[in-house]
């Protein structure tokens, strides 16, 4: 090989771990708290962020979640739809007021997942680890 390739190489591989170290620690990141409880929570904020959400993570750390931000007030069916560890899954109005929690939502291993409706208009999803609804 001559030295040329070695350098264009080496090259794309310090490209590649500095694109992955930029994405995995330069994600929007922020806090939300209730009372005393507060989350560090990745905040999806535009649609692919929304689609992609938790999909496909093995592990949520502790006290750890992603929150989704809407344009505007609706009503926002999620799935768990390749989603592989269990949420809960907090529904928050404008005025910043839960108007609904789904406990231990389960993955979907099937073909078909059926979505999970608050029926209540919210402009922010939270999602953390399964009991943790209970635990606060």
């Amino acid at each position: 090989m001559e030295v040329k390739e070695i350098v264009v190489i080496v090259m794309l591989i310090i490209f590649v771990f500095g694109f992955s170290y930029y994405y995995n620690y330069n994600k929007n990141i922020g806090e939300i708290c209730f009372d005393n409880d507060c989350f560090q929570v990745e905040i999806a904020e535009n649609e692919q962020e929304r689609i992609q959400g938790l999909m496909f993570r093995e592990y949520l750390e502790e006290n750890k979640g992603m929150l989704f931000v809407f344009e505007k007030e609706g009503i926002y069916p999620f799935w768990m739809k390749n989603t592989l560890i269990p949420l809960d899954i907090i529904w928050i109005n404008s005025n910043k007021e839960i108007v609904f929690i789904e406990e231990n939502a389960l993955p979907c291993e099937q073909d078909y997942c059926p979505n999970i409706n608050s029926n209540k208009e919210a402009l922010y999803v939270l999602e953390v680890n399964a009991g943790i609804v209970d635990e606060i």
